[in-house]
């Protein structure tokens, strides 16, 4: 009698290996003795305390090591051969925040692996950033920051990346902001380009996004108006278009809020 009570909230897939720990919600039957049939919550310290038995330590057991060992306890003190089940009501949980599908929290059954849990929580979306942050609470009460590429986990497939979660964990995919730059003058669609923070726009390519010069633009005489972060002075920088994208001289790499004037 092992098994897990799914919700729209949590997903499940009920593994017999699971280790009981703190937090868990046990439903404990005795069919020789009723009066210890009862519904506990695991401690902080791993353990439950029954009415007939006292306090048992059940953090690290499974579902039927626990069986055992209430039915082994129970020979020693009131009956012998007694049928336990213990059944597992509520999993510890792990919460994943940000850029995927179903953000939300979700219980661990088993041995969980960060690509498992994104998984579970619908996948990645289009927001997601270069890199996520798993904050895991260490034993001395500090919390640690565990940085994973997303490059490197999903795309290189680097499986030491793929780390297995624990009780408690925070996996946090920040959300990509998008940006804009302004394209205005000779150009085929004008206004506003935008773009991703993480993935960054140079002036060949927020041109190329306004549909290109047009015909009649001044290529060799292309302005960049960019408002200085430190001062808020207007800087204008002047580019050969012409020359950049015959690739002799370097592309430029954009900044929120600029503005670039195809004459």
């Amino acid at each position: 009698a092992h098994g897990a009570s799914g919700s729209q909230e949590t997903q499940t897939l009920p593994v017999n290996d699971y280790r009981i720990g703190a937090k868990d919600l046990l439903e404990i039957a005795v069919f020789e003795l009723p009066e210890l049939n009862q519904t506990v919550r695991v401690s902080e310290d791993g353990s439950i305390t029954l009415s007939l038995l006292g306090k048992v330590e059940v953090a690290g057991l499974t579902a039927q090591e626990l069986e055992k060992k209430l039915a082994s306890l129970l020979d020693l003190q009131f009956t012998k051969g007694a049928h336990v089940t213990v059944f597992i009501k509520e999993y510890q949980k792990v919460s994943i925040i940000g850029a995927v599908g179903r953000p939300g929290q979700y219980e661990l059954v088993g041995p969980t692996t960060l690509l498992h849990a994104i998984a579970q929580a619908g996948g990645l979306t289009g927001q997601a950033m270069n890199e996520l942050f798993v904050y895991r609470q260490g034993e001395n009460g500090q919390q640690t920051r565990i940085v994973i590429s997303l490059e490197d986990l999903m795309i290189a497939g680097n499986q030491e990346l793929n780390i297995e979660l624990r009780p408690k964990d925070v996996v946090t995919v920040p959300i990509d902001q998008t940006l804009n730059v302004f394209v205005y003058g000779e150009v085929k669609s004008p206004g506003a380009v935008p773009y991703l923070s993480s993935k960054k726009i140079s002036l060949v390519q927020a041109i190329a996004q306004a549909g290109g010069p047009t015909e009649w633009a001044k290529r060799s005489k292309v302005m960049i108006r960019r408002r200085d972060k430190r001062s808020g002075k207007e800087i204008k920088i002047r580019v050969n278009l012409k020359k950049m994208i015959s690739g002799r001289i370097a592309d430029i790499m954009l900044e929120e809020g600029d503005v670039v004037i195809v004459p």
